[in-house]
C-alpha cells in the first residue's frame, strides 16, 4: 500500500506540478551521433532508447538493459542510441532526443526500415515524465508522435515503461506503429526504486519474455502473464500492459528475424 501511494503521489505530482510547454521548444544541434548507413533491400532497425528520470537509476539501467537486448536480438548493432538522464547528467534532454531522432532520420530507410523506439519514466493520465538537471516536464502523445515524425519511419515500434502509458496506446498506435506498454492508461505500473535494475514490466519483457521469444507480440504475452502474476503476489492491483496497432510492422520483422535466424520459428 505504501509503495502503491508513493506512485499515485508521483502522478499527482507529474500531472499538475510539471510544465508540458518547455518540452516544445527545442534549438538544433549540432552532430553528435554515428550510424551504421542502410542496407538496400534489408530490414534494418534502428533503436532509440531513452531513460526519462535523472532522479532513480532504474531508468537509466532500464534504457541501456533494454537497448543491449533489442540490439542483440535484432540485429541492430551500429544502429542504436542510448541516452539516460542521471543525477549527475542531462543526457536526455528535449534537444538531444531530438537530435538522435534526426539522425535516424537522416540515416535510415524510410520505408524498409523499422524504427523502435523505447521510453522509460514515471508517468501521468497526461503522458511520461522527463527529469534532468536542466529541464523537467511531461512528454505527451502529440510530443512523442512529433519524436517519431523527426525519425522520417513509416514502420515504427514504441515500447513504453511508465506508469499509465496505455495513453501512448490509444493515441498512437496505428498500422504502421506498434504500442507496447507497461500499463493501461488508468492503472499505475510497478518497480521504480532507486537502485533497481528494471521495473517490474522491464524484467519481464525486455529481461524474461524477450530473449526467449522471436516476436514482440508474443514476448508481450508472456511478459504480460509474469508481471500480472508478480503484482498479485505482491498484493498490487494489475497494472495490465497494453498491446496495440502494428501489424504491418510486425510481418517486417517476422521477415527480418527468418533472414537473421532461419532455423527459429518468427
Amino acid at each position: 500500500m505504501r509503495r502503491f501511494l508513493a506512485f499515485a503521489l508521483i502522478g499527482m505530482a507529474l500531472s499538475l506540478g510539471l510544465p508540458t510547454g518547455a518540452l516544445s521548444q527545442r534549438a538544433p544541434q549540432a552532430e553528435r551521433f554515428r550510424l551504421e548507413p542502410h542496407r538496400p533491400g534489408q530490414a534494418d532497425v534502428y533503436i532509440l532508447s531513452f531513460g526519462l528520470w535523472g532522479p532513480q537509476s532504474v531508468f537509466e539501467s532500464e534504457a541501456k538493459g533494454a537497448a543491449r537486448i533489442l540490439e542483440q536480438q535484432l540485429g541492430s548493432r551500429g544502429r542504436t542510441i542510448v541516452l539516460s538522464n542521471t543525477k549527475r547528467r542531462s543526457d536526455a534532454t528535449p534537444d538531444a532526443l531530438f537530435s538522435a531522432a534526426g539522425a535516424v532520420g537522416r540515416t535510415l530507410d524510410p520505408e524498409e526500415d523499422i524504427l523502435l523506439l523505447v521510453l522509460t519514466s514515471h508517468g501521468s493520465p497526461d503522458g511520461i515524465g522527463l527529469v534532468s538537471r536542466r529541464d523537467e516536464g511531461v512528454m505527451t502523445p502529440d510530443m512523442v508522435r512529433e519524436l517519431l515524425a523527426e525519425t522520417k519511419a513509416r514502420n515504427r515500434v514504441l515500447i513504453v515503461s511508465a506508469c499509465y502509458s496505455g495513453i501512448f496506446a490509444k493515441e498512437l498506435a496505428d498500422e504502421r506503429t506498434l504500442v507496447i506498454t507497461a500499463a493501461a492508461a488508468d492503472r499505475p505500473s510497478f518497480g521504480c526504486q532507486d537502485g533497481a535494475t528494471w521495473t517490474y514490466f522491464g524484467d519481464a519483457f525486455f529481461n524474461k519474455a524477450l530473449r526467449n521469444a522471436p516476436r514482440l507480440d508474443d514476448a508481450f504475452d508472456r511478459a504480460k502473464r509474469f508481471v500480472t502474476a508478480r503484482e498479485k503476489r505482491e498484493g498490487f492491483d494489475p497494472s495490465e500492459p497494453q498491446i496495440a496497432g502494428g501489424g504491418q510492422v510486425l510481418e517486417r520483422l517476422a521477415s527480418r528475424c527468418a533472414m537473421l535466424r532461419p532455423q527459429r520459428t518468427c
